[in-house]
């Protein structure tokens, strides 16, 4: 029998794409508009799941949860809102929504949440006989962990998979390094699942899309009033994040100021919200990364010491995708699942052309660059398997490799950054990932070379 969903959406075109899109999925959908018809429904229908809107014509998706977990109190909910903040998230979970997803979103990020959060739901409904009250205590530390990323097979990824399995039960704070597009968000994610917080929340932080003035505010909150603004109290990074894991990525991006603030939230494990008087003790595991030299930045003065003796007790490379190429195909089959299911078509694998094409390839995007590249490939594609014609003209070209290789050794740094920015078409982003270099040490070499742009 096919599982029945409740979405309490009052946007109709919305509303009727979500319905038609899980309708084909083989899901049955009942739908209402308000928070007055949905609480007709949940009290004379049963459903699997209730999904509603945060912000209804007649009250709040929060107060349909609650109405929902007095009449139903084992239906699984997940809210969608178009308004989202930390706060409101951290008030869904606790008031025990299962999942929270924010707008705009596409249909198929909608299902995997539902399917993710139906599966959190049942693992945590079977892990332990106490009630839900008791849960967070009684989580078992050598339950098995569902690994969702791709383990590999390669020496460089056995050692990198070993690293997080063992550094995973601690509480260490681990320091993750890699070059951009590795993803170390999700060797975050994983780090968090071998953890005994596994059930607890993740929170992660871009810390180099924080404006300074405001970091104190996400960081650890604010009361209402306390700077213009402040029209309401606010739960900060920290607090969402107490008794799970906080990721802190880009973490060198923190100024000076910020950075003092965080060493002391760690040392104290307390935090105080902007213009309260009142210190919140909080239980967070400290994750970061970073794809930046941060001893660097320390012996420059651009970053503390103490910090970062803080912050990095433990320390996981995750090496390139160049030097993963055992790998390869698995990433191809994962990423190939993935974008098959986000734009419901069936293409089977790669042609041998584009195989050889995809070894010969540097990846200088890494991770990031290979799964838009598959994803792409897979829009492109008609048949059942990826032809050189629906692939990037980049990854067939040899330019990139040649332009690294070259600049690895330091030769002619002038030239090479003139033809890099060339064949880049002067799109200094693009030439930085040409050189393989950060965007900030091409600006430095332009004008260390009066380089004309």
């Amino acid at each position: 029998m096919a599982q029945k969903f409740l979405i309490v959406e009052d946007d109709v075109a919305f509303r009727t794409m979500l319905v038609t899109y899980l309708e084909r999925k083989g899901y049955e959908l009942v739908t209402a508009m308000d928070a007055e018809n949905a609480k007709k429904l949940l009290q004379e229908d049963s459903f699997d799941t209730l999904i509603t809107d945060l912000k209804l014509p007649d009250g709040s998706g929060l107060e349909l949860l609650d109405f929902c977990k007095s009449e139903t109190p084992h239906l699984p909910v997940i809210l969608m809102t178009g308004h989202a903040d930390v706060t409101t998230a951290v008030e869904a979970i606790k008031k025990g929504a299962i999942d929270y997803i924010s707008k705009p979103f596409r249909p198929e990020e909608l299902l995997m949440v539902i399917e993710e959060a139906l599966q959190k739901d049942f693992e945590k409904s079977t892990a332990s006989s106490a009630p839900p009250e008791t849960e967070k205590t009684t989580v078992s530390s050598t339950k098995p962990v569902k690994k969702d990323f791709v383990v590999g097979i390669s020496e460089a990824s056995k050692k990198f998979n070993q690293y997080l399995e063992l550094v995973g039960p601690t509480d260490m704070c681990v320091l993750i390094q890699g070059e951009s597009g590795t993803g170390k968000e999700v060797a975050a994610k994983a780090i968090h699942q071998f953890s005994k917080r596994s059930l607890q929340p993740f929170i992660a932080v871009d810390c180099g899309a924080i404006p300074k003035e405001i970091a104190a505010s996400e960081f650890f909150g604010h009361v209402k009033g306390s700077f213009t603004g402040a029209v309401n109290d606010k739960i900060g990074h920290f607090e969402a994040a107490d008794g799970g894991t906080l990721f802190l990525d880009e973490v060198g991006n923190l100024n000076y100021e910020n950075q003092v603030q965080l060493l002391r939230a760690l040392q104290e494990r307390k935090i105080k919200p902007v213009g309260s008087n009142k210190e919140i003790s909080v239980d967070v595991r400290i994750l970061s990364a970073t794809n930046e030299d941060l001893l660097k930045a320390v012996e420059e003065g651009e970053f503390r010491e103490d910090l970062y003796h803080r912050l990095n007790e433990f320390s996981v490379h995750i090496p390139s995708l160049r030097e993963r190429q055992e790998d390869l195909f698995l990433f191809t089959e994962h990423f190939l699942n993935e974008a098959n299911a986000s734009l419901d078509k069936n293409v089977i694998g790669l042609s041998p052309e584009v195989k050889t094409a995809f070894e010969r390839y540097r990846w200088p995007g890494n991770l990031r660059e290979f799964r838009n590249v598959i994803k792409r490939s897979v829009l492109l594609t008609q048949g059942d398997t990826i032809s050189l014609e629906a692939i990037p003209k980049e990854v067939l070209s040899d330019t990139k490799s040649s332009i690294q290789k070259d600049f690895s050794k330091e030769s002619n740094e002038k030239k090479l950054i003139e033809n890099a920015l060339k064949e880049a078409d002067f799109n200094k982003s693009k030439a930085a990932r040409l050189l393989n270099i950060t965007r900030k040490t091409l600006y430095n070499k332009i004008a260390q070379y009066e380089i004309d742009t």
